[in-house]
């Protein structure tokens, strides 16, 4: 039998779906795959062997009664522990959350439910997705399957390794700055961050509101459109869903071409602190679009080269207020309770025990710029140049129909290399922060392996809000005449576990 492990999540659904296997056995591969390797890696958090078994049951008892299967029925799939499972610990990678079981599904983990997709279990991540290397997990962190000394990028790392190695055909993440799109790159695997309020929020642990962005994560650009179009949609539960039709995602993935598009490239994503070999790649991916029959437009986007600045004080506001939920009073970890501490000194021994020093750092951070005599100084200005973002995007959208850049400026760096440096850290997020800033859609997918060190590129492509089917066009197009050039996908030159 074809190791069922290793073909995308489009196959394995044809193969349920027409009876060459079943479900429970797609499942069991995968839960032994992850037996065997996730000790290494470490992706997985929590494991829900039981819970899997019982949703591919589910999926074959549909097929043998001859009911019609979704298109990912029976496929399975790693959680990003930030949304909440019901019955299924949910920790967001904090102590503070250890044990706590939700009493409900977040709306995207009832969609993939109601879709028949196998949830696998719940997938490492940094505390709270505030980290670019998923070494901020309270849980010890992720190896990058490529190389397990490296990071598998943050703060979603535990879903980009678990695609990369062959622990799951497909995965959730979030991006609130990145945190799909830059462990795509760094795993060469692909990562789409809808338009935001494109997939609801309602039941994702927020971390920044405005900024907060669910997605799909997958090893092709066609399993990825197949889970955006599950995940995807208007939530009334979510304030900031959009009430329009999903773009037809799947049609765009089936049918990439770029002949004729106006593609953009970005001066200011390039430059001091950018890998050679990372400029390399990218100068070849745009070639690449060329020689595919797309127009290559150089644009300037002065306003770009503020964007980690104004991120790093609205996220950490926005944090400083959505996590004072956690005081020990309702959910989640308690310190201090034996009678001897007011109710104010138990939470602040519960914060100073179930939290880590990034989060600390960011509520410190955002509690002073939201203060009294700062507000307008740091966190209005960071507002300000907010606007400015939107509209260089806007200018940019008015000339071309994508806008092409490095995924990250350098492939993955060692664990531990930048623990003590956190704006080395931040760094790391340069290319991708302004499209969350301005909420527009963007993909990352493989362009190749970087010369020094052999580790994947990624290739990020942005297009406007609720334009989403232009990346998967733009993506497919790539992935496909990069495919036919290499003789075969990015994730077979990685090295076995």
């Amino acid at each position: 039998m074809t190791d069922l492990t290793k073909l995308t999540a489009a196959q394995t659904a044809e193969k349920i779906a027409s009876g060459d296997v079943t479900a429970v056995e797609v499942t069991e591969a995968h839960l032994a795959r992850i037996e065997a390797v996730d000790e290494k890696v470490h992706a997985f958090l929590h494991v829900d062997r039981e819970g899997a078994l019982a949703q591919a049951r589910a999926v074959d008892a549909q097929r043998e009664r001859g009911e019609k299967l979704g298109p990912l029925a029976g496929v399975p799939l790693a959680l990003k522990d930030i949304f909440t499972t019901e019955g299924v610990p949910t920790t967001v990678g904090s102590k503070i959350l250890q044990g706590w079981i939700p009493p409900y599904d977040a709306t995207v983990t009832r969609k993939l439910k109601e879709a028949g997709v196998v949830i696998l279990g719940k997938t490492n991540m940094d505390e709270f997705a505030m980290g670019s290397s998923t070494e901020n997990s309270a849980f010890g962190p992720t190896g990058n399957p490529w190389d397990l000394t490296r990071i598998p990028g943050g703060s979603g790392g535990g879903s980009a390794a678990a695609l990369a190695a062959f622990e799951a055909p497909l995965a959730i993440g979030t991006d609130t700055g990145g945190s799909i799109r830059q462990p795509a790159a760094v795993t060469g695997t692909v990562g789409v961050k809808p338009t935001y309020g494109g997939v609801s929020r309602y039941g994702m642990v927020a971390f920044s509101s405005s900024l907060d962005q669910g997605g799909p994560c997958a090893r092709t650009v066609l399993d990825a459109a197949l889970l955006h179009s599950v995940i995807a949609g208007h939530d009334e539960l979510d304030s900031t869903s959009i009430a329009q039709p999903v773009p037809d995602v799947v049609a765009a993935a089936r049918n990439g071409d770029v002949a004729g598009l106006r593609v953009g490239v970005v001066q200011e994503f390039r430059g001091e602190g950018y890998q050679d070999g990372v400029i390399q790649r990218f100068d070849e991916s745009v070639e690449l679009l060329r020689e595919l029959g797309a127009e290559i437009v150089e644009l300037s986007c002065p306003s770009f080269a503020k964007g980690l600045a104004a991120y790093y004080l609205i996220a950490p506001s926005e944090c400083s207020s959505n996590l004072a939920r956690f005081d020990a009073m309702r959910y989640g970890l308690r310190t201090g309770d034996d009678g001897s501490h007011s109710a104010e000194e138990v939470t602040a021994l519960t914060r100073e025990a179930g939290f880590g020093d990034e989060v600390k750092r960011r509520i410190m951070l955002g509690t002073y710029a939201l203060s009294s005599g700062y507000y307008d100084a740091y966190y209005g200005s960071a507002q300000k140049v907010r606007t400015l973002i939107t509209r260089d995007f806007e200018k940019a959208f008015e000339q071309v129909d994508v806008v092409v850049s490095p995924t990250t400026p350098t492939t993955a760096f060692p664990i531990g290399e930048r623990v003590d440096d956190p704006m080395a850290m931040y760094l790391a997020d340069v290319c991708t922060l302004p499209s969350n800033l301005a909420g527009n859609a963007a993909m990352s997918l493989p362009c190749g392996l970087a010369p020094e060190d052999g580790l994947p590129v990624g290739l990020q492509i942005v297009a406007p809000a609720m334009a989403d089917d232009r990346l998967y066009r733009v993506g497919a197009a790539v992935e496909a005449a990069f495919q036919a050039r290499w003789g075969h996908p990015l994730l077979e030159e990685a090295p076995s576990l």
